[in-house]
């Protein structure tokens, strides 16, 4: 029987207190050495654990925007979208709250520092969904293809409120020490703050200071180049703690940090760390058993009775952080029009005994069109249902590894049941497609990238590597042009600050600290002969010379919705897609 440590009913809802929320990338449950790591060493992130109330059965999806996606909206992520990492699929649908926007709405400064995920382009950005100050890479990680060009986690260029501003030092570093600024701006202005610290770490490519890394590989066993991953994957990790440990001193130095909910979580199971600390589950990032799911959700805000290191141990999820942030923090009710997914939690955080079990499902779609029963953990406090046959008793086998669906055929039934009732709700969302603006005055130019193609393939060039390489795929983007008129249409293989021509290749660019980074691969030259447009019921054609760094075609386009196809063709009769594509309303 389970052991339940409840907190004191002191804890209250003050009114606006502020809130730091931290979500780290592909770091597991068992990647922490207070979850018992025998390796890796993270004090700030222990003592955080050791004073925190701690949600010890929270899951949320098995990959990165999928969290994203439900953690903003307090929807299942495949009602609000983002049921894909890449592919035009991980698009916070219009019409999704924030919690940008919820906390805006209520007098918050509003700030999101590293990773958003969940579109690039309006009216998906961050700062076009209540994020007021923004410090970003571009879509999943630094070096994506939406990133700007060659960044390598060293002094890059991030999008800054939509514009490029090149940030010295390292990228865990700056998101930490641009929060801090926010921060720091936010009391001066007198508004209380949200700060989301959404981390690209330790997302790979794995690239970290060496003095973070080279410790960790004297401790493991060889140091081949799976060693050196786990190794620099630790370090990067690391480094995340001495930030977290750091930041909490300044709000403490600041006297910020007795009325500020603090909170550290991590979007999906571990990436790399599996091998070697697993907290004893099964599977890791985008699995559908526990491994892949299950991570560590820490609460601190001493004025609000938050402290004290003790467990909640009832199934908790990524959709009722919304609802219990709105809750905590004194914030105007959720619309009726708007139902939640989540429930909040603080009857639980108060001590309450009386909390119905329920059923919450999670997956791993990663595809174009949603498919049922994929990669899904149908989930009780007792009952893990795994792609609708494997049964695991959690409480009995926290490890999953006896299959008890013959012993339980009514359990079977009735999470089956449950998961059918899921997936019906959701039809609605499957018939959307989130679609980029072109036209409109917020973004004008707009920049689209491989990225975001739709394929009738499995996955698009969606890194700075594999647009160097050169990969012949072909995609098209889906859009609504918000106003009719004339539009300028350049179609390139590099991107305009390169300076590339469309035939030429690129020579591979400095390696930073860390494995061999995606600007490290040679760029290849392709014999580029032709150039085809098609959009909205025009279809142009050009021939493409060795001076050529784009092709431009004007497009006369009506209001509405549209897909748009581009074709370069080689000498040889092959065909790609334009990696990238700059539209302007003339």
């Amino acid at each position: 029987m389970r052991c339940l440590l409840f907190l004191a009913s002191a804890v209250v809802a003050w009114a606006h207190p502020n809130v730091v929320l931290v979500i780290t990338d592909d770091q597991g449950y068992g990647d922490l050495s207070c979850h018992g790591n025998p390796i890796l060493e993270t004090p700030a992130l222990d003592a955080l654990h050791s004073e925190s109330v701690r949600l010890t059965d929270f899951h949320v999806s098995p990959t990165c925007a999928p969290t994203r996606g439900a953690l903003m909206s307090g929807h299942f992520t495949n009602r609000a979208g983002p049921w894909h990492t890449i592919m035009g699929r991980c698009f916070l649908f219009e019409g999704e709250k924030t919690l940008g926007e919820v906390f805006a709405a209520d007098g918050y400064a509003t700030g999101l520092f590293g990773k958003w995920h969940l579109g690039d382009n309006y009216p998906f950005r961050p700062e076009d969904r209540g994020f007021q100050e923004v410090v970003r890479h571009g879509a999943g990680g630094v070096g994506q293809a939406p990133d700007p060009w060659d960044n390598a986690y060293f002094d890059d260029t991030y999008f800054h409120n939509g514009e490029p501003k090149k940030f010295p030092g390292y990228c865990t570093d700056v998101f930490f020490q641009e929060a801090k600024r926010f921060i720091g701006e936010s009391v001066k202005e007198g508004k209380p703050f949200f700060t989301y610290i959404s981390t690209n770490a330790p997302h790979g490519p794995y690239h970290c200071p060496d003095k973070y890394w080279k410790s960790y590989l004297e401790k493991l066993e060889g140091d081949g180049p799976r060693e050196q991953t786990e190794a620099i994957f630790y370090g990067m990790i690391a480094n995340i703690d001495e930030n977290v440990g750091a930041l909490r001193a300044w709000l403490t130095a600041e006297g910020l940090a007795e009325d500020t909910l603090f909170i550290f979580m991590t979007d999906n199971g571990t990436a790399r760390g599996s091998r070697i600390h697993n907290a004893g589950m099964k599977g890791g990032k985008a699995s559908a058993y526990e491994g892949g799911h299950r991570v560590p959700f820490f609460m601190h805000w001493p004025k609000g009775g938050l402290t004290g290191g003790k467990d909640v141990e009832q199934l908790t999820a990524h959709v009722d952080i919304l609802p219990t942030l709105v809750e905590l923090c004194g914030l105007s009710e959720i619309e009726e029009d708007y139902p939640l997914d989540g429930k909040s939690l603080v009857p639980l955080l108060k001590g309450e005994k009386d909390w119905p079990d329920r059923t919450l499902v999670t997956d791993s779609q990663r595809v174009r069109d949603p498919i049922k029963w994929r990669r899904s953990s149908t989930m009780t406090e007792r009952w893990r249902l795994i792609n609708g046959e494997e049964l695991y008793d959690i409480e009995a086998d926290p490890g999953q590894r006896k299959n008890v669906a013959k012993e339980n055929p009514e359990v079977v039934a009735r999470l089956r049941a449950d998961y059918e009732s899921w997936w019906e709700s959701l039809q609605p969302a499957f018939k959307k497609v989130a679609r980029i603006q072109i036209g409109n005055p917020a973004e004008n130019p707009v920049l689209l990238t491989s990225h975001d193609w739709l394929t009738e393939g499995s996955s698009v060039p969606w890194n700075h590597s594999l647009i160097r390489g050169g990969p012949l795929d072909k995609g098209w983007w889906a859009l609504q042009v918000a106003e009719a008129g004339t539009y300028r249409m350049a179609l390139r293989r590099w991107p305009s600050s390169t300076g590339a021509k469309l035939r030429d290749g690129l020579a591979p660019a400095a390696p930073v600290p860390g494995l061999v980074s995606f600007r490290e691969t040679p760029g290849k030259a392709l014999p580029i002969v032709k150039a085809r447009l098609k959009v909205g019921g025009f279809a142009g054609e050009q021939a493409v010379s060795a001076k050529d760094e784009e092709v431009v075609f004007e497009v006369k386009l009506p209001k509405g919705e549209c897909e748009l196809e581009t074709i370069f063709e080689l000498e040889s009769g092959e065909e790609l897609s334009a990696y990238f594509l700059e539209v302007e309303k003339l």
